[in-house]
């Protein structure tokens, strides 16, 4: 419709100027100063109707001129109009790639007379304002899972100790359909936090685009507005299912809004539920909330008219990703740096890394049964997990080839070797590596005194050992330094040997320091 309603000499002289000058509408336009648009408004109105010039005697007059151009709307009571089914309307929007336009052509297509796109949005804004705010997102199926920790929890008193516990709940719920998954913790760390996520996947059958939870410390190690940094573990877990973890923004409360009612509808149906409930047990507890979530999952919406259980079929169960060929295994990740031995530490066993790596900082990865090193996300060392504090699990391949040698001996087989030089030599390499808090620590020395037998003879070798045992000189450097100064070879006095210190009132002696 034009933007104005034009006097009847104007109209006469556009419709006079097309149908009889044959102007173009831009020629129309300038001649009679109006708007182009308006021109091409009033020429393709004249045509509909049926109007030429010159004008039949019908129109000729005002009236009815603007009858025939301006015919009244058809008055259509609410009556004869089909109203959508805005319940199935709200179901479909959260359908992937459906919206309100195709909703409407739709619709229209069965009711060609019925209500115009701008009021089919409208009536159905007005229907969804009635909905609970959580139920007015437009989740789209497969699309994202809500999950938290609910703030109230349950009174459990431990049979054995006597002890009262608190038991929450993990709640995890879908953003289509509302599926509900909830899960009774006594503690809310990291192992329990990725536990209740695997056991949640595994209850729905697969996986979501998007998992968005809280920001509680669990799984977001910095809080931020723009860019949380997240948990490693909880990281680990994403990539295992393939989903993308976006915590809720910082005070922005509709993030978080569909598992905020999802935690307030199980504290209603399942704590309240259980209020004077005595559990004896933890596993009788989980049975109880076992099925008062299926009581929950299956009891029809009343707005919606139909239940968790039937949405969740409907939309969310097709819509969400296979679950991969493996439940995720919970791994604790640490950042250690190889000491000059190549080796890191985790709770206090030392693995080895390749040699030419020492001092350098990596990403370690430890699961129940495995350690895995990795360097710039390319891993560079695999171990069997061990529990024996202070020792070490090193891999020949790690060593250099020095290393690789030593590796290969063993304090009793050092011992024996030396032993085929003499008693005196064997006596020394085991006292070098007995007053080493770990004989391999002393193999290095005890292999270069058993080495000497090369440069110098047995017997001097022999007798060098001997004096090193009596000064308690235990040292590779000190045996070597006897045979190149010839100590060996001195006749000594017996008073030239150490003897005892004399008794006497201002001689203190060793004891009187403890």
């Amino acid at each position: 419709m034009a933007a104005e309603r034009l006097s009847m000499r104007r109209l006469r002289e556009i419709l006079r100027l097309k149908f009889e000058a044959g102007l173009s509408q831009r020629a129309i336009a300038v001649s009679a100063n109006v708007a182009q648009s308006t021109v091409s408004d009033y020429v393709s109105r004249a045509r509909r109707a049926g109007v030429g010039w010159p004008l039949a005697p019908d129109v000729d007059d005002e009236a009815a001129l603007e009858r025939r151009l301006f015919p009244a709307a058809p008055v259509v009571g609410a009556a004869e109009r089909s109203e959508p089914d805005w319940v199935w309307v709200h179901r479909e929007l959260r359908r992937k790639h459906v919206t309100r336009m195709l909703l409407w052509e739709e619709y229209r297509a069965g009711v060609p007379d019925g209500l115009a796109y701008s009021q089919f949005c409208q009536r159905y804004r007005t229907w969804a304002s009635a909905l609970p705010v959580t139920m007015r997102q437009e989740h789209r199926a497969g699309a994202r899972l809500f999950v938290d920790f609910s703030g109230d929890g349950l009174e459990l008193v431990d049979r054995e100790t006597g002890e009262t516990v608190v038991v929450k709940l993990f709640v995890a719920v879908l953003g289509a359909s509302n599926y509900t998954y909830v899960e009774p913790v006594v503690h809310e760390d990291l192992p329990t936090w990725i536990g209740c996520h695997v056991r949640a996947f595994t209850y729905f059958g697969g996986v979501t685009e998007i998992v968005v939870p809280d920001n509680l410390r669990s799984g977001v190690t910095r809080p931020d507005y723009y860019d949380p940094e997240i948990n490693r573990t909880y990281a680990d877990l994403a990539e295992h299912y393939g989903v993308a973890v976006i915590p809720a923004r910082v005070r922005r409360p509709r993030d978080k809004a569909k598992v905020e009612a999802g935690v307030l509808v199980a504290s209603r149906w399942i704590l309240a539920a259980l209020r004077h409930h005595r559990c004896d047990s933890f596993a009788e507890l989980w049975n109880g909330i076992a099925l008062l979530l299926e009581r929950l999952n299956t009891r029809p919406m009343r707005k919606l008219k139909r239940s968790r259980r039937e949405l969740f079929d409907d939309l969310d169960r097709l819509a969400l990703k296979p679950l991969p060929s493996t439940p995720y295994t919970f791994a604790v990740w640490t950042k250690p740096k190889a000491n000059i031995d190549y080796h890191v530490e985790f709770e206090h066993h030392y693995y080895s890394v390749p040699y030419g790596l020492a001092r350098q900082r990596f990403e370690l990865r430890a699961t129940e049964a495995t350690i895995e090193i990795l360097q710039r996300g390319r891993r560079v060392a695999s171990h069997r997990r061990s529990y024996v504090p202070h020792q070490a699990t090193t891999v020949a391949e790690h060593m250099p080839s020095s290393h690789r040698a030593h590796a290969e001996w063993t304090p009793s087989r050092i011992i024996a070797w030396a032993g085929t030089i003499g008693a005196q030599t064997a006596a020394c390499v085991a006292a070098i590596m007995a007053q080493r808090p770990h004989p391999e620590q002393g193999f290095r020395a005890a292999l270069g005194v058993i080495r000497l037998a090369k440069r110098y003879p047995h017997d001097r070798l022999e007798r060098a050992c001997a004096r090193a045992l009596t000064y308690r000189a235990l040292s590779y450097r000190s045996v070597e330094a006897i045979l190149k100064n010839h100590r060996d070879q001195l006749n000594e006095d017996p008073l030239d040997a150490p003897r005892p210190l004399p008794r006497h009132a201002n001689i203190r002696g060793s004891g009187y320091y403890h």
